[in-house]
């Protein structure tokens, strides 16, 4: 796969990207093929939401809440190998009520193997529904639009 395909989900382009996260490729995370197996990389998008959802006070959803990963689509657009580091960017798409939407793109040797987009709800821990995003949150997404 080349990388000459382009995305139908995100920007392939690194100036898309408002946050990165890098992430340090393991031998386990290869295949029988000896390549990055394609659930690794939604492991690998996952750590660069992470970056922006959480901080060292935990999650910016708040006390009693949490978020919810609603839908999220993926492109593979090159094959990516070990080792080597993973440079996860990532913005925020839109905001809705009680969700937004995140775009992220993987690159590797400065190459965009594949991008995503995931729809994620602010949801109520104890009755499980969603709920309107905070004001706190807004203010974190807004920054990352």
């Amino acid at each position: 796969m080349t990388n000459a395909r382009r995305s139908t989900v995100c920007d392939v382009s690194r100036d898309a990207y408002r946050t990165w996260t890098s992430v340090t490729l393991r031998y386990g995370d290869t295949d029988r093929q000896g390549h990055v197996n394609n659930a690794v990389y939604c492991t690998l998008f996952e750590s660069g939401r992470v970056a922006f959802l959480y901080d060292e006070n935990g999650s910016v959803a708040g006390p009693g809440k949490t978020f919810v990963i609603a839908r999220l689509a993926m492109d593979f657009l090159a094959e990516m190998n070990f080792p080597g580091v993973v440079e996860v960017g990532s913005r925020v798409l839109s905001i809705g009520r009680s969700s937004f939407t995140v775009g992220q793109a993987l690159f590797k040797d400065s190459v965009c193997c594949s991008t995503s987009e995931s729809v994620i709800v602010l949801t109520d821990e104890s009755t499980r529904k969603s709920i309107p995003l905070t004001d706190e949150v807004l203010e974190r997404l807004r920054a990352l639009t």
